[in-house]
């Protein structure tokens, strides 16, 4: 749960640093500084770190790239347009469009509940990015804002999917500190580009402190704990804590941002949750008879 909180915390201090820090010179700065910060205590794993490097090197820097620059970067961008809580809310998506993406890329099952629950989820993100107004919906007139939060969801899904084919065999923790290696990577030809188009930094201390949490505690620290909790819960059950995040975005908006809930942003959201219900539900399989009929 405290790990959520951190994560919940970037979208706030996102924010912040906003107005003095372009967004993909951010993501880069704070996958870069969360990668060293994470080194030293992977250390008894380099060996095989740089094996994998070596044999996989652009695989690891494929995923990196999708699911911690775009990912993180189309966030940024997104908050530039929109709120942190809608954000938060509407990345709440990814789990669905994870099982879906499974379905076609892993081969696995999908069934009539997760097909129900990921089309339940996606009308909520219709009614959130249209806020609620049926003409702008038929129009397909949608908000920039969340629409760069609905590509970060399906960055975070592809990621999820391809890490879960990769197979790379190495323990969790290293191999999140290569992907936010490879992730840096991957956002810093972004964040050149950003610089040389004019978007100089403007760093006050507001966008430091805001750094400095989104890559200590709301980084490096973020992911020790989750990969602890993994250790400790399974990675099924430490992924549905992903939902706690958006509660805590809605909270902490509320108290640093001074934002509030909308209509659409509740009714969206009673849709998304309902989809995750149907789409979490198991059906078991008929019981074989105790003995063939002879």
């Amino acid at each position: 749960m405290f790990g959520w909180l951190l994560s919940a915390g970037v979208y706030i201090a996102a924010k912040w640093a906003g107005p003095e820090m372009p967004p993909w010179t951010l993501c880069f700065a704070r996958l870069a500084l969360a990668c060293l910060i994470l080194l030293p205590i992977v250390r008894p794993h380099h060996g095989r770190m740089v094996a994998l490097l070596r044999a996989r090197a652009v695989e690891v820097l494929i995923i990196g790239a999708i699911g911690l620059a775009f990912c993180q970067g189309t966030i940024y961008v997104g908050l530039n347009y929109t709120d942190a809580t809608t954000a938060g809310i509407v990345m709440a998506l990814s789990p669905v469009m994870t099982v879906v993406l499974a379905h076609f890329v892993l081969g696995e099952p999908l069934g009539l509940w997760k097909t129900l629950g990921a089309l339940i989820a996606l009308v909520g993100m219709l009614v959130i990015v249209a806020h609620g107004d049926l003409a702008a919906l038929l129009g397909l007139r949608f908000n920039i804002g969340e629409l760069w939060i609905v590509g970060a969801a399906l960055c975070w899904a592809v990621y999820t999917v391809l890490l879960r084919r990769a197979k790379f065999g190495l323990e969790l923790l290293p191999t999140v500190v290569l992907l936010l290696g490879a992730g840096a990577l991957g956002a810093l030809p972004l964040a050149l580009w950003e610089l040389a188009s004019g978007n100089h930094l403007a760093l006050e201390a507001t966008g430091l402190l805001a750094l400095a949490y989104m890559a200590a505690p709301g980084g490096a620290l973020m992911y020790y704990i989750y990969n602890r909790s993994v250790a400790a819960l399974g990675a099924g059950r430490a992924g549905m804590m992903l939902y706690l995040q958006t509660v805590f975005v809605a909270l902490l908006a509320y108290l640093f941002l001074g934002e509030s809930l909308h209509g659409y942003d509740l009714a969206g959201a009673a849709f998304i949750v309902a989809g995750l219900g149907l789409a979490a539900i198991k059906v078991k399989p008929p019981r074989a008879e105790a003995a063939a009929v002879k």
